[in-house]
């Protein structure tokens, strides 16, 4: 009688949707999240053309500090580009070029949350409270939910961060550094929009 060979399944065996299920889970939790910040998003829209009034007269700019969010927007961009420098590392099978990306942007990512904390402290400071009207308090309420947002990418970016030192990703498995990058890209993609319709319109 012959002996049967028992195949081990690759680390990317794909399912019947033809990804491997954390990249799967990770494309419906993205979906859920479009749908929460399109509602926020579309409730910002509707109270400030509802109510011009609650606005300042001449936008926005009256109020926020418009070059240091910039600055702060331009690093989280860089982030991204980080990020997708330490997925190309551990494609080509670059321990230590995986390692160094993900360090550069844990530390963007964090800046950028301490540059957010920091504008916060100035508006609180000059008077600015979310308990101020409807412009304060939906400003807190958006960037807020997308700072928690890149506060737990972070988080999560220096538990990738840990594995990578540990030598847990090579070039056949790196399914962890790819889910946590579209999680990146997306709180990214996510920011540039409030940005814009925040600071900008």
């Amino acid at each position: 009688m012959s002996d049967v060979n028992v195949m081990k399944p690759m680390p990317h065996t794909e399912t019947g949707a033809g990804v491997y299920n954390e990249k799967l889970g990770i494309w419906v939790f993205l979906g859920s999240e479009i749908m929460f910040f399109t509602a926020l998003i579309g409730s910002y829209i509707i109270l400030r053309v509802g109510n011009p009034g609650a606005w300042p007269a001449v936008g926005p700019r009256e109020v926020l500090n418009i070059p240091i969010t910039a600055g702060n927007t331009f690093l989280l961009i860089c982030s991204s580009v980080s990020m997708v420098k330490a997925f190309a590392a551990i494609a080509a099978g670059d321990q230590r070029g995986l390692r160094l990306w993900l360090i550069v942007t844990v530390v963007m990512g964090a800046s950028f949350v301490g540059v957010q904390a920091y504008e916060y402290s100035q508006l609180v400071h000059h008077g600015f409270v979310p308990s101020g009207g409807i412009f304060p308090s939906t400003f807190y309420t958006m960037t807020g939910f997308h700072g928690f947002h890149v506060t737990v990418g972070v988080i999560c970016m220096v538990f990738v961060t840990w594995k990578a030192f540990r030598g847990k990703y090579t070039a056949q498995d790196y399914r962890g550094v790819e889910v946590i990058g579209l999680y990146w890209h997306f709180v990214d993609l996510v920011w540039i929009i409030l940005f814009t319709i925040v600071y900008l319109i």
